[in-house]
């Protein structure tokens, strides 16, 4: 058997008698002294800056997407935000793996329900893994980026599930501990894409502590505690019931109305506290928490296969021409650690790279010198009659994104390079992020504590942030994604952690990548938010979390 160890209301988009409700149920708490016993009842009110998405699982990894996910699904495994190790949760026990990671065997908990009676047994646990696993193109469900090689699950018995691929497997625990393996009611699982969208969120069945009882179309979800949750994991310790009530989860999109709704006691807790207003947590009564996300940094990625980056000289230049560390040092706090790599410094497999990536003007002006960009009369830099004018997007879900960029232009501009932003809602975003020739430099991170989480990002099967794969599919690194398959394909700790080296090595020395700092997830909260938690990548977890009065 295999170990698993680890090292203004105006803005809120809400209307005037949601704000009502807000100040409502801002009072209610089950009673009892901050710091003292944890109380039962009420009801949390919880501000995101963005709604939700999809609650398709695979899909999910968009933070408002998964801190729903995160509290109405269970997994198979359990991954403990303090420690990284996997622990049982679902499953009875770590799987039994085969030698070279290409079979799984689980057992699973006798008597887990969905909230609408089904069971959670052998035949509806492949029936998540086999669509997870494969996707459905007819019904635009995608692959799970966390699940690589999957053939097909395999029912043994009622209570045992092995899981077959076509070549090494190594991140499958881990993957199966994650939200994007949330498990869902057979019933949901036939749902197509749509279904899984805006406006059909009360019909979407877990078996986790919470239900989804109420959804306001792109302005509220409201939380229901299940009363019969009895199958946490155990090292949560409080392992039934939730404490809550509920959670009314709130889209409140300016920065300002987060933080003052719960600075003025109207609101419970919020995600994405800004470090310009950090210092107001430091009041009586309010506190922060600052989670790790523990995986890729948050950086700019250069997509290479276009014709203004061809050149290395000109990556390498914009490499030495931006400040990182004014960037921190202007825009951000201690919460914020400069990136070393392309991983988080708690990363699995991180390798510090940071020699790439070190200042020096004089280095830029010779590199943009040596490709032939050379400075015209107002200092613009130009080859060919072609002006050195980049895009970059505005990463919405990443913390001060438009600042960053906006320093970035300023540093660049100093170099007579030119960049624009791309700014707009999330589709604008998305439709924009796999056009080739939109955006030349793209800004982006993402969260998940394993070595595959290399690959989820950079890959061109997976999220293909470098445009390595365009759309008439052609690839212009192949020996990029060769590395990052073995990253995810590589049998052993010691295995995987030189696989993911290797693959780090390649974006630094290729100058794909700027790694700007470690990016957390800030959430400012009222005192008498107690024993409130994240998983492994920040997202919020609720079971343990009580009101006090």
């Amino acid at each position: 058997m295999a170990s698993f160890t680890r090292r203004s209301v105006l803005a809120l988009s809400i209307s005037v008698p949601a704000l009502a409700t807000l100040a409502a149920c801002g009072a209610s708490s089950g009673g009892a002294a901050a710091g003292g016993e944890p109380a039962s009842g009420g009801t949390l009110v919880y501000l995101e800056p963005q709604t939700w998405t999809t609650l398709y699982p695979p899909s999910a990894g968009f933070y408002p997407n998964g801190g729903i996910v995160n509290n109405v699904t269970d997994r198979l495994l359990h991954q403990n935000p303090e420690t990284l190790e996997l622990e049982p949760w679902i499953a009875t026990a770590l799987p039994e793996v085969n030698e070279d990671a290409t079979e799984y065997t689980f057992t699973l908990r006798e008597g887990v329900t969905y909230s609408d009676g089904s069971p959670l047994d052998a035949e509806n646990v492949v029936k998540n893994l086999d669509l997870f696993g494969l996707g459905d193109a007819a019904r635009a469900l995608t692959v799970s980026e966390a699940i690589n090689n999957y053939d097909r699950g395999e029912v043994i018995d009622p209570v045992t599930v092995r899981f077959h691929f076509t070549a090494p497997a190594p991140g499958f625990a881990q993957a199966v501990s994650t939200i994007n393996s949330g498990l869902l009611s057979s019933a949901t699982l036939d749902r197509d894409g749509q279904q899984f969208g805006p406006g059909n969120a009360t019909e979407i069945i877990g078996s986790g502590p919470f239900v989804i009882a109420e959804e306001k179309l792109g302005t509220q979800v409201n939380l229901a505690v299940r009363e019969d949750y009895d199958w946490a994991p155990a090292s949560l310790q409080h392992t039934g019931r939730a404490r809550l009530d509920g959670i009314d989860i709130i889209v409140a999109a300016e920065d300002s109305v987060r933080v003052g709704t719960v600075t003025s006691g109207q609101a419970h807790l919020a995600r994405q506290i800004e470090a310009p207003d950090e210092p107001q947590f430091a009041a009586e009564g309010l506190s922060l928490h600052a989670a790790a996300t523990n995986g890729v940094n948050n950086g700019l990625n250069f997509r290479f296969r276009d014709p203004l980056f061809e050149d290395i000289r000109t990556r390498q230049a914009l490499i030495a021409a931006i400040d990182r560390q004014a960037i921190v040092d202007t825009l951000f706090t201690a919460n914020y650690s400069l990136a070393t790599g392309a991983l988080a410094t708690t990363a699995l497999g991180h390798l510090d790279t940071s020699a790439h990536y070190a200042h020096d003007p004089e280095l830029a002006i010779s590199l943009l010198e040596e490709a032939g960009w050379v400075a015209g009369a107002d200092g613009t830099r130009a080859k060919d009659g072609v002006p050195l004018t980049l895009t970059a997007n505005e990463a919405l879900p990443q913390p001060r994104s438009r600042e960053v960029i906006t320093l970035i232009q300023e540093q660049l501009a100093e170099f007579g390079i030119t960049v624009t932003l791309l700014s707009g809602d999330q589709a604008a975003q998305d439709a924009a992020r796999a056009e080739p020739g939109t955006v030349q430099v793209y800004h982006s991170m993402v969260g998940r504590a394993d070595f595959d989480v290399l690959k989820s990002q950079y890959a061109s099967d997976n999220r293909n942030v470098l445009l390595n794969l365009e759309p008439d599919g052609s690839i212009g690194d192949p020996e990029l994604d060769e590395l990052l398959a073995a990253v995810a394909s590589t049998p052993g700790a010691e295995g995987r952690t030189e696989a993911s080296a290797a693959a780090q090595t390649h974006l630094a020395e290729q100058a794909y990548i700027l790694p700007l700092f470690e990016e957390p997830q800030v959430f400012g909260l009222a005192d008498a938010v107690q024993g409130f938690a994240t998983e492994s990548v920040g997202r919020p977890s609720f079971l343990g979390t009580w009101l006090a009065g």
